[in-house]
């Protein structure tokens, strides 16, 4: 008697979203490597070669994911350039603190598309109604974007893989660690452990910001 075959079972659907829905959650347990195509893939089920029917290649999904992040990101519609400008910037922050894995992806290729250039247009946007020229606009959309990225990296650079710890936990570990140094050989760094354990949370960002700000505002009432 002939061996009877089971008919192949339906063939497994897939979008573009599972794909990154999938990549974005390897991220949030790990760092950039997590997302592997070959881990993208088990994780929604199909072979490696189903994803690179919607991405040629990983930079293709490295890029999408930057674009689905910084798809979140709003400004205030409210307020002056200055408080929307910033509101644009903690917002920033937070949606790559909620993403750590995502922070190098940032840093590692090119800011162009669609949700990058909007990013970017309401930056240059906000500085040419604070009064500053096109060209200092754009140095200043420069400069803001340095500062949201660097102080994101070295936030999430000294954790380890995964989701970051809320933010009073991280600064209460900083300060146990600052609370070693010597306080002899070193009484200013001693001195300063409250405020250098908190330079990893938004106090200290807002901060920052706002000496910047004040900065580009001085250079717009200069014109």
């Amino acid at each position: 008697m002939a061996e009877t075959r089971g008919k192949p079972g339906p063939r497994r659907t897939l979008t573009e979203q599972e794909i990154l829905d999938a990549a974005l959650a390897l991220l949030d347990t790990g760092r950039s490597g997590a997302a592997s195509i070959r881990r993208i893939a088990a994780a929604v089920g199909v072979a490696p070669n189903a994803v690179y029917t919607y991405f040629p290649d990983k930079t293709a999904v490295d890029r999408a994911l930057v674009e689905l992040i910084l798809a979140e990101v709003t400004a205030e519609l409210t307020g002056g350039w200055r408080a929307r400008v910033e509101a644009l910037a903690v917002d920033l922050r937070r949606q790559l603190i909620a993403h750590p894995g995502a922070v190098p992806l940032l840093l590692g290729g090119p800011l162009d598309g669609p949700n990058s250039l909007r990013l970017g247009e309401s930056l240059l946007g906000l500085l040419a109604a604070g009064g500053l020229d096109p060209a200092s606009a754009a140095r200043g959309s420069y400069l803001l974007m340095v500062y949201v990225l660097g102080a994101v990296a070295l936030e999430v650079d000294d954790v380890p893989p995964g989701m970051l710890a809320p933010e009073a936990e991280r600064i209460a570990a900083r300060r146990a660690a600052l609370c070693e140094v010597p306080a002899q050989a070193f009484p200013r760094m001693a001195a300063a452990t409250g405020v250098l354990a908190a330079s990893i949370g938004t106090e200290q960002f807002r901060w920052g910001l706002r000496r910047l700000l004040d900065g580009l505002q001085a250079e717009a009432e200069l014109n």
